[in-house]
C-alpha cells in the first residue's frame, strides 16, 4: 500500500517545539522508524507550512491512503477541508496532543469531518496507530 503522510505548519520542528507537548523526537527520526517497520508499504512524507502547497500535493492523487495532521489549519482551513472531501482513498486525520485538552480554540477541527477517522493525544504513535487502521 502507498501511505502518503502530511504534516502542517511548524511539524518540521518536532523534536525540538514545545517538547512537553510533542515530544523530543523529530519527524525524521519517527519516520525512518515507520518506513523500517513498515517496509512492505510505501510511506511517503510531504510537510508545508503553506496551505496551498499542502492542497496542490493531495491533489497530486499519487497514494493509496492518506494521514494527515494539518497542524494549526485543522482550526480555519475550509480549503484543506473540501480538498479532503474530494479524496475518495482512506484518510485518517492525526494529533500529536490531545487537541481537546489545548487552548479553546485548538478544540475544533474544521477538517475532522471530512476524515475517515482521528487521532488525539497518543504522540508520535498516532502515526504508528494510523498506519495499522488503514492496512
Amino acid at each position: 500500500m502507498k501511505i502518503l503522510i502530511v504534516n502542517g505548519p511548524n511539524l518540521n520542528l518536532l523534536g525540538t517545539r514545545e517538547p512537553e507537548i510533542y515530544g523530543s523526537v523529530s519527524m525524521d527520526q519517527y519516520l525512518n522508524e515507520l518506513i523500517q517497520e513498515f517496509s512492505e508499504h510505501e510511506i511517503l512524507y510531504y510537510q508545508s507550512n503553506v496551505e496551498g502547497e499542502i492542497i496542490n500535493r493531495l491533489q497530486e492523487n499519487d497514494f493509496e491512503a492518506l494521514i494527515i495532521n494539518p497542524g494549526a489549519f485543522t482550526h480555519y482551513s475550509y480549503a484543506i477541508a473540501d480538498c479532503l472531501k474530494n479524496i475518495s482513498q482512506p484518510k485518517i486525520e492525526v494529533h500529536i496532543s490531545n487537541i481537546y485538552k489545548r487552548e479553546e480554540f485548538r478544540q475544533k477541527s474544521v477538517t475532522a469531518a471530512n476524515a475517515d477517522g482521528i487521532l488525539s493525544g497518543f504522540g508520535m504513535k498516532g502515526y504508528r496507530l494510523a498506519i495499522l487502521s488503514l492496512i
